[in-house]
């Protein structure tokens, strides 16, 4: 439930019915795979009864007196409800649990060897899915990029003063997050922030080769960082 990204393996000599039965099993545990968390605002109140708000129309379901009557489920007779989507009443349902997981799922197919293209084709339609043979190697590259795509994950590489920069052991951070070099210090040592005078960043986030910055920049995938202390 705290991962970034659920790799699920399948045989592609096999019925596709695994997936459905491994995707169900997943939303039995609370996991919502390659969906994201539905725009509905849920506050409890002490009191002032049920306020329930619309800001998009509603067409799978959902409406003021079905929302009264989930909550009503849950024992809950004050609260604010705000819709700023089309949702469906288990959509709303998830959002009252509160305890729901939404995580990217990429399918891997193994054993593309054993299929015949036609095969390979009906295969192709389907989104989420990369084709790979493990045994022959086939495919492996793709695979590891859709990886690093779908984990939103950038490498940030240290240069430290009057060297060349360590591309063997990169940083590895989230872009979703929009990481600062603050960020990059704490992912270092919490303590290295304490001491901080300014960086150098050469990349795409620089204006300039090399670049001046706060702890404040914002970095991108492959910038390349010197931190420098206070004197």
């Amino acid at each position: 439930r705290t991962c970034n990204l659920i790799l699920v393996v399948l045989d592609s000599a096999k019925p596709v019915t695994h997936k459905k039965i491994i995707e169900a099993e997943l939303n039995s545990f609370g996991i919502r795979i390659n969906q994201k968390p539905p725009k509905v605002k849920f506050i409890k109140r002490e009191q002032g009864g049920i306020d329930y708000q619309q800001l998009a129309p509603q067409t799978k379901g959902m409406n003021a007196d079905v929302c009264r009557s989930v909550l009503k489920e849950y024992k809950v007779s004050c609260a604010t409800i705000i819709l700023r989507e089309d949702i469906t009443v288990d959509q709303f349902i998830d959002v009252i649990e509160g305890n729901r997981a939404y995580i990217p799922v990429l399918y891997v197919f193994n054993k593309i060897d054993a299929i015949t293209i036609e095969e390979l084709d009906i295969l192709d339609g389907m989104p989420n899915y990369v084709p790979i043979s493990s045994q022959h190697e086939w495919n492996l590259e793709e695979l590891m990029d859709t990886i690093w795509s779908k984990c939103n994950m950038i490498r940030i590489y240290t240069k430290p003063r009057g060297q060349i920069p360590d591309y063997d052991e990169p940083v590895i951070m989230h872009s979703e997050s929009n990481p600062t070099i603050e960020e990059f210090c704490n992912r270092l040592h919490r303590s290295l922030i304490d001491d901080f005078s300014h960086a150098f960043v050469w990349g795409r986030s620089a204006k300039h080769q090399p670049q001046r910055c706060g702890k404040d920049h914002v970095l991108m995938d492959e910038d390349i960082v010197t931190l420098c202390k206070k004197t």
